[in-house]
């Protein structure tokens, strides 16, 4: 019998370092297959006594998810396979294909949040009713669950005893390399939809962004190449990591690793060949830092599904939510009256990305200072952020909210941060044209602004808003 194997891309749009898909090229043929859910890029409601509607995936997301699957589809078209591409529900797409071209096993990774383990589910059940095995492995992380020297639900709940234990105890495998494929099934290739198919505009276009992130496989390794051996920048990333402006301050890894065009430990093996052909520092073992601090949230929701997505987090914490839906869309269009948390909102609205130390401000000032409940501003990331992935999305919320992996309290002083990693106002200069006019020393702080002749404005002569709350020292 001719063993028949349809491959289920998801958020793992590469060829190298796809344990899936080096599986399924076993078989004798080979069917990839990727599903537009219509689900997923709709606008829903987030439930709750208050609830409130945000899109599931805005048009910068959408874009790039585009983007990588038409990339996938040409690599795949030079390998003399098709990439079949069609939308609607991925069980009942799937179930199809399955029974029509008498498909012997699915091959696709898993992810740990209850959503996408629902749609899992969902999938293996339609599956094995037709006697069709559904085959999933574990592939976006660092360090793979079998290779922990812990059970999942044995771990801890905090960053630095995981940490510990792994780097003492655990070797990351090296990454997989792009398989030969097998004769590949006929079928209509179907069409990559629309942005306005999928309900969505084009994103806005902004000059002022750091990098333009496009979709796919090449796009990753490209930009791969260009930050750590063309720009030789990650010698420096632990002195930089925290910047604002400019393109290689930081990686900007996250698009690529989110989507899966690029897989973590591709970025570790070149990282490890960075440290023996050019220098090994500081700077080299923070970036694996980082990126196990990504794989300790996917093994968090993996411990806790939903549990992450209670206010009151996986620590049940009973916090005195505000309600209040004018503060809330102030802070989303970047109004809040505080400049530093206005600049960060409109970079993410004008851009669909945002630095991890703006990301942080943004975050404590909504949870902490404006006390609203912090699943609606990870939602608003989820619905904006080019690289949501939804396990780092809503931990890095619930941590800094005090309801997550840290009992620590988390908020933040919004000027003493402005003042350390903005202190000549350049970014608040960036993204708020209405105060550029002011001195460097007053960007941060319009509100004490006052006149001392003609030629000097009053603050409230710009269209800059009045300041949400006092946070003035």
């Amino acid at each position: 019998m001719t063993e028949r194997a349809l491959i289920w891309f998801r958020r793992d749009l590469r060829l190298r370092d796809n344990r899936a898909l080096v599986e399924a090229a076993t078989a004798d043929e080979v069917l990839p297959v990727y599903v537009f859910d219509p689900t997923q890029y709709g606008t829903v409601e987030f439930g709750g006594h208050h609830s409130f509607t945000y899109q599931k995936t805005g048009p910068f997301r959408a874009q790039f998810i585009r983007e990588a699957v038409t990339c996938l589809r040409s690599e795949l078209n030079q390998l003399w396979c098709t990439l079949a591409v069609r939308t609607g529900d991925p069980a009942t797409i799937l179930s199809e294909l399955a029974e029509e071209y008498e498909i012997t096993a699915v091959y696709a990774h898993t992810y740990p949040t209850p959503e996408e383990q629902e749609v899992e589910q969902r999938v293996e059940k339609k599956l094995n009713e037709q006697g069709v095995s559904f085959e999933r492995f574990w592939g976006h992380t660092l360090y793979h669950p079998e290779e922990l020297p812990m059970e999942i639900a044995e771990m801890p709940d905090t960053y630095t005893p995981f940490r510990q234990e792994v780097e003492a105890n655990a070797v990351v495998r090296k990454p997989l390399k792009r398989p030969s494929l097998p004769p590949h099934v006929e079928i209509a290739p179907g069409k990559i939809p629309s942005l306005e198919a999928l309900g969505l505009s084009q994103p806005p276009h902004s000059d002022r962004a750091a990098v333009t992130f496009s979709g796919g496989e090449q796009a990753g390794l490209d930009r791969l190449d260009e930050y750590i051996w063309k720009a030789d920048a990650l010698k420096e990333y632990k002195e930089t990591r925290n910047g604002l402006l400019g393109r290689d301050y930081s990686s900007k890894f996250s698009p690529w690793i989110n989507h899966g065009c690029l897989s973590p430990r591709y970025i570790h093996a070149e990282v490890k060949r960075y440290e023996t052909e050019r220098i090994a520092n500081d700077s080299t073992y923070w970036l694996l830092f980082e990126l196990l601090w990504r794989d300790f949230f996917q093994f968090q929701f993996e411990k806790y599904g939903s549990k992450f997505f209670h206010r009151g987090g996986i620590r049940e914490r009973t916090i005195a939510w505000q309600e209040d839906p004018t503060a809330f869309e102030r802070w989303k269009a970047g109004k809040t009256g505080i400049p530093f948390v206005d600049a960060g909102m409109r970079e993410l609205n004008q851009t669909g990305y945002l630095s991890n130390r703006a990301r942080q401000i943004v975050a404590s000032f909504l949870a902490n200072d404006l006390r609203i409940d912090w699943r609606k501003g990870a939602a608003y990331f989820e619905e904006r952020l080019i690289d949501h992935d939804p396990a780092v999305n809503y931990g890095n919320w619930a941590y800094i909210a005090g309801v997550g992996n840290d009992s620590r309290d988390r908020a933040f002083d919004i000027l003493w941060q402005a003042d350390r990693y903005d202190p000549e106002g350049e970014y608040v200069a960036q993204w708020i044209p209405e105060l550029r006019s002011l001195p460097p020393e007053k960007r941060h702080r319009p509100w004490e602004w006052t006149t001392t002749g003609d030629d000097k404005p009053h603050a409230s002569e710009t269209d800059y808003p009045q300041p949400l709350i006092d946070i003035s020292e």
